[in-house]
């Protein structure tokens, strides 16, 4: 299949270029090689075969070259990060919706039916909580006063008791709590109307938290693996925030990428207009703290240090229930959580 990839040169999309041509399909990458992703401005080092399009989403022209000829689009261009700031919005609007929108328009004109987009499990907000009381119970915003009172758990927003974390799937309700994360669910709702309008097939990965060889370092798009793995290398301590206790399901980019090659493979079989959402996660929870560690003990470093510190538009747990994925589309994890951050101690950053 003739594969448009977008954001391609980046951490996820260069894994995601890799695996597709691996798997026998024809690569056009489109990235705009921002300055703040990619500081160096070089071309990018992609796969033989692949063929490179500088240019931005945005931009309709470049799009609708990026489109010929191609049967699907692989969508990972995005801006990421928190995007606590509000004056952060326009830029996350015009860089991940401006772009979804531009881009879902030329697939109408073009006929071009089939869309894998690059999701988030931002879009859930907080994770899966129950109460003892009370059930499943969705937890208010988290209280500055309580923050810094060092109250990280989110308590339940009818009894006040402690809650009980779990495991969240697609069915949830959609809450972001952030400006990237409303971003992410306006993505999701464009690419819904124009399956609808254009009888496309798409299918959404809500990608947990995504680390491996190749991630970006000293930039704000750095992920917390990346931020924990560059300061071992330094010989620092890794800070930890709140008291790291925070649950995440970290899922290695190589499982990523082979969970975009099945959806990929699964959409000529989907009926025209339907979109399908998939968690892409390990399966396995740990806590922050546990992966400073982790990266810490097999990187050599000082143990990691715990802060305290937080940030307002961080959720506490946000852990996946990815068992709709391998159940419809036969993924399965390949890196266990022990195998991955072991590596990843001494696996190259973006920038190094």
């Amino acid at each position: 299949m003739d594969v448009l990839l977008t954001g391609g040169a980046g951490f996820i999309g260069s894994a995601v270029a890799r695996r597709l041509v691996a798997a026998g399909h024809r690569v056009r990458v489109l990235d705009a090689l921002l300055p703040a992703v990619h500081p160096s401005g070089l071309p990018p080092v992609l796969p033989d075969g692949v063929e490179f399009l500088h240019g931005d989403v945005r931009d309709r022209e470049t799009v609708e070259h990026a489109l010929r000829g191609v049967g699907a689009v692989c969508h990972q261009a995005a801006m990421v990060g928190l995007g606590l700031d509000l004056d952060d919005a326009p830029d996350y609007v015009g860089c991940n919706d401006l772009g979804t929108a531009v881009l879902l328009a030329a697939m109408a004109r073009a006929q071009v039916p089939q869309l894998v987009l690059a999701g988030s499990m931002v879009v859930y907000g907080e994770g899966h909580y129950s109460c003892g009381v009370h059930g499943a119970v969705a937890p208010g915003p988290r209280r500055t006063a309580d923050l810094d009172a060092g109250r990280f758990e989110p308590p339940c927003p009818r009894c006040g008791e402690p809650l009980a974390p779990g495991l969240v799937d697609e069915r949830a309700a959609l809450d972001p709590r952030n400006v990237y994360a409303a971003s992410k669910v306006a993505q999701e709702q464009l690419a819904s109307v124009w399956a609808r309008a254009a009888a496309g097939r798409v299918t959404v990965l809500r990608y947990h938290n995504v680390y491996g060889p190749g991630m970006p370092r000293d930039t704000p798009y750095a992920g917390v693996a990346s931020i924990f793995r560059s300061a071992v290398a330094r010989g620092e301590a890794p800070r930890v925030f709140e008291d790291g206790g925070q649950r995440r399901d970290f899922v290695h980019v190589a499982d990523v990428a082979e969970a975009n090659l099945v959806a990929l493979e699964a959409l000529a079989e989907r009926e025209p207009g339907s979109v399908r959402c998939y968690n892409v996660g390990s399966g396995s929870v740990h806590t922050i703290g546990e992966m400073a560690a982790a990266l810490a003990a097999a990187g050599g470093g000082h143990e990691p240090v715990v802060t305290g510190q937080y940030r307002l538009g961080d959720v506490r747990h946000i852990t996946a229930d990815s068992a709709r994925l391998r159940a419809e589309l036969g993924w399965r994890p390949s890196v266990s959580f022990a195998d991955g951050m072991a590596a990843f101690a001494h696996a190259p950053l973006r920038g190094e």
